[in-house]
C-alpha cells in the first residue's frame, strides 16, 4: 500500500482529499503546516507528498527545499491556486514533480498521483545485476551468460558519464530496467529520472508534455505548463519507444541534444536545460532512416553509446535462471509455497523460442504457478501457459513467421509439377507441426498428443502417414504412457 503524506492548512480540504484517497486504498498522513510536514518526512518518508504553496510561516516551497533535503528522490506535488500558478511553476522547476490548480478535477490528480508514485518507485527501487535467482525482488536482472556479462560492462562503463545512451532490444527483453540502471549508477542519481513513452502518449498531446507551453499558446492553454523536460533539470529522461516518435518532435529533441535548450510551445525564447537523454527502441531505425521515419542526424546524436539486449532464446543458459526466479518470486507475491518445476518441464521452457522473451516467460511461469494447483509445474502447464501468453508479444514473431511461410508455400507452388499440391502442402505443414511437437517433448508422443491437443492414436497415425522418425531418450517411459 503507498503512503501519501498531504500537507495543507485548509482543514476541509485536508480531511475530504485524505478521505477520498484513503477511499483509493492509499495510507495517507495529514500535516496542517511546512513544518508539520517536514518533520512528517523525517519521521517516516512517504511514497509521496501533496503539498499547498501557501502555508502559514513556513510556506510550500521552503518546506519543499527542506524535505529535498531528506529525500532528494521522493515525488511531490504541489497544490495552489490559480493566482499562485508562478510559484508552482518555480516549484516544479526546483524538482517538484508536477503542480495542481485548485479547486481540481478528481479523475485527473488521482491519475496524476499514480503517475507521481510510478516514478517515485523507479527513482528508489533499485536495480540490481548479475544476481542469482535467489535474489527475490522484482528489479533484477538475471543472466549469468556472455552476452549479459557485456551488458553488464556496458552499463558500468556508460552510467558515470553524462553521454547520451541508445538501448536496443525487442519488447520484453527488459529495457526500462536497463536504463534505469545506467541512471542509478549515474552522478544523476539524485536528480529526477521521468520516463516518457513515445507510444502510449497521443502525438498531439506528446509534444506539450515534453516541453510545456506558455498561457494561450493553443485553445485550452489558460496558464504557463512546464514540460516533463525542464522539470528533469539537471535529471534523466527515458525517452522509450523513440523509434516511433513523431519527425516533427524528432527535430525537437535533436536541439535539446545539441544545444541543451528547448522552447515551450507559444514561447519565444529558448530555454536552458541539463538533462541526460536515454532512449530505447525495438524498431530497425537504420530501416526507419531509409523510410524516412527517423531522422539520421538524431539517429547519430542517440548512439553515442548503445547497448544491445539479446533475445532471450540467444541466452538459453539464462533460461533455468531466470525460471527459478520467476518461481520464487511470484510464489512470494501469492503466498504460496514454491512448488518447484518438474525436469521434463524445464526442458520444455528451455527448447521454446519465448517471441515475447523474458516478459513472456514471466508472465507464463506465473500462469503455470497459479493453475499447478500446488504441484510442481508439469509440461501441461506450461503448454497451457504459452499458448495464451503475452499474445502482444507473440504478434512480431507469428507476423515474421508467417511471412517465411507464405514465402515457402509460393516457391514449392512456382516449382512443383505433382497432382493435387493443396493436399501436398497440408501435408507438408502437418509433418512439420507434427515433428516439431514431437522435438519439444523429447518424442514422448503422449506429451506431444496433448501439445496438438490430439488423441494418441490420431498422433500415432500421422507419425505413420508422414513417416516420422524420432529416436527418443525417453522411449520407455513412453511406451508406458509416461
Amino acid at each position: 500500500m503507498s503512503s501519501i503524506l498531504i500537507v495543507d492548512d485548509d482543514d476541509q480540504l485536508r480531511i475530504s482529499f485524505a478521505k477520498l484517497l484513503k477511499e483509493e486504498g492509499y495510507d495517507i498522513q495529514i500535516a496542517p503546516t511546512g513544518e508539520a510536514g517536514v518533520e512528517a518526512v523525517k519521521q517516516h518518508v512517504p511514497d509521496l507528498v501533496v503539498m499547498d504553496v501557501r502555508l502559514p510561516r513556513m510556506n510550500g516551497l521552503e518546506a519543499f527545499g527542506e524535505i529535498r533535503k531528506v529525500d532528494s528522490t521522493l515525488p511531490v506535488i504541489i497544490m495552489t491556486a490559480f493566482g499562485t500558478t508562478d510559484t508552482a511553476i518555480e516549484a516544479t522547476k526546483l524538482g517538484a514533480f508536477d503542480y495542481i490548480l485548485k479547486p481540481f478535477d478528481i479523475p485527473s490528480v488521482l491519475k496524476l498521483i499514480e503517475q507521481a508514485l510510478e516514478a517515485g518507485r523507479l527513482m528508489r527501487s533499485r536495480v540490481e545485476m548479475n544476481v542469482g535467482p535467489e535474489k527475490v525482488k522484482p528489479d533484477v536482472l538475471i543472466g549469468r551468460s556472455d552476452v549479459m556479462q557485456e551488458v553488464y560492462k556496458s552499463i558500468g562503463r556508460v552510467a558515470p558519464t553524462d553521454a547520451t545512451v541508445l538501448i536496443r532490444g525487442e519488447s520484453g527483453t527488459g529495457k526500462e530496467l536497463v536504463a534505469r540502471a545506467v541512471y542509478q549508477h549515474s552522478q544523476r542519481a539524485d536528480k529526477a529520472f521521468l520516463v516518457i513513452n513515445c507510444v502510449a502518449i497521443p502525438e498531439t498531446l506528446l509534444e506539450s508534455e515534453l516541453f510545456g507551453y506558455e498561457k494561450g499558446a493553443f485553445t485550452g492553454a489558460l496558464n504557463r505548463r512546464v514540460g516533463k523536460i525542464e522539470q528533469a533539470d539537471g535529471g534523466t529522461i527515458f525517452l522509450d519507444e523513440i523509434g516511433d516518435m513523431p519527425m516533427s518532435i524528432q527535430a525537437k529533441i535533436l536541439r535539446l541534444i545539441q544545444e541543451r535548450s528547448i522552447e515551450r510551445l507559444g514561447g519565444a525564447r529558448p530555454i536552458s536545460v541539463d538533462v541526460r537523454i536515454i532512449a530505447a527502441t525495438n524498431r530497425n531505425l537504420e530501416k526507419s532512416i531509409e523510410n524516412e521515419r527517423f531522422r539520421e542526424d538524431l539517429y547519430y546524436r542517440l548512439k553515442v553509446v548503445t547497448i544491445n539486449l539479446p533475445l532471450l532464446r540467444h541466452r538459453q543458459g539464462d533460461i533455468p535462471l531466470l525460471c527459478g526466479y520467476f518461481l520464487s518470486l511470484f510464489s512470494k507475491e501469492m503466498n504460496i509455497e514454491n512448488p518447484g518445476i518438474t525436469d521434463d518441464a524445464k526442458e520444455l521452457v528451455e527448447k521454446y523460442a519465448w517471441p515475447g522473451n523474458v516478459r513472456e516467460l514471466g508472465n507464463s511461469i506465473k500462469k503455470a504457478l497459479i493453475f499447478s494447483s500446488g504441484y510442481p509445474i508439469r509440461p501441461t502447464d506450461i503448454s497451457y501457459a504459452i499458448s495464451d501468453s503475452d499474445k502482444k508479444a507473440a504478434v512480431t514473431s507469428v507476423s515474421s513467421i508467417e511471412k517465411a511461410a507464405r514465402q515457402w508455400v509460393r516457391e514449392i507452388l512456382a516449382t512443383e509439377d505433382r497432382k493435387d499440391p493443396f493436399h501436398n502442402l497440408m501435408d507438408r505443414f502437418g509433418s512439420v507441426v507434427v515433428g516439431e511437437a514431437l522435438s519439444l517433448t523429447d518424442g514422448n508422443r503422449s506429451r506431444a498428443a496433448k501439445l496438438l491437443g490430439l488423441s494418441r492414436p490420431t498422433l500415432q497415425s500421422k507419425i505413420e502417414k508422414y513417416n516420422l522418425v524420432f529416436e527418443t531418450s525417453v522411449k520407455k517411459s513412453d511406451e508406458n504412457g509416461l
